[in-house]
């Protein structure tokens, strides 16, 4: 019973030998593995460093750049609004022209209406005139049962135009015909 006699906590041969290649190791370590690997890592570091700077900085220039889009919509949507009031300012200007325009128009219209009805009226009064004279002589030529000389005929007809014009002055306008009322 080799076990029984052994005591692992006592130190021996091969736990010294062991000690001796694990510092060895760890030495060569030290000395050839560490210093590329901190080397690597402090580059790794910096360079983790560096990015991240790079990354605030975008951040910062980010905002700046949203900042200034903010401010260029505002200074477009507050010159899409004088835009908009400048075109309503432009429209209520056309329209009250062309109000203006058509008023007048409207007036020259009726104006021209009216002439036309006056010279209408003037004309009709003519007609009427001309056809009394007309019937009168015919109706004294039956009367007096002969034809009434040319000379007469024409001083009938002035007389009977005066007396129609006389009364189509004196009638109010719209009341039928001027030779009494039609009867």
């Amino acid at each position: 019973m080799t076990f029984a006699t052994s005591n692992f906590l006592v130190p021996n041969g091969t736990l010294v030998v062991e000690l001796i290649a694990f510092l060895i190791v760890l030495g060569f370590i030290g000395w050839k593995v560490l210093p590329p690997l901190n080397k690597v890592l402090g580059e790794r570091q910096d360079l983790i460093r560096s990015e991240l700077e790079s990354a605030e900085q975008a951040k910062v220039e980010a905002a700046a750049a949203d900042e200034e889009r903010h401010r260029v919509l505002e200074a477009a949507r507050h010159q899409a609004r004088e835009i908009v009031a400048g075109a309503n300012r432009t429209a209520d200007q056309v329209t009250t022209a062309a109000q203006a325009r058509a008023q007048a128009e409207y007036e020259r219209i009726v104006q021209a209406a009216e002439a036309e009805v006056a010279v209408a009226r003037a004309a009709a009064v003519d007609q009427i005139t001309a056809r009394v004279g007309e019937i009168v002589l015919a109706t004294a030529e039956r009367v007096v049962g002969r034809e009434i000389q040319a000379a007469d005929h024409r001083d009938l007809i002035a007389e009977a135009i005066a007396a129609v014009s006389a009364e189509g002055a004196a009638a109010p306008a719209g009341t039928g015909s001027p030779a009494g009322g039609g009867r």
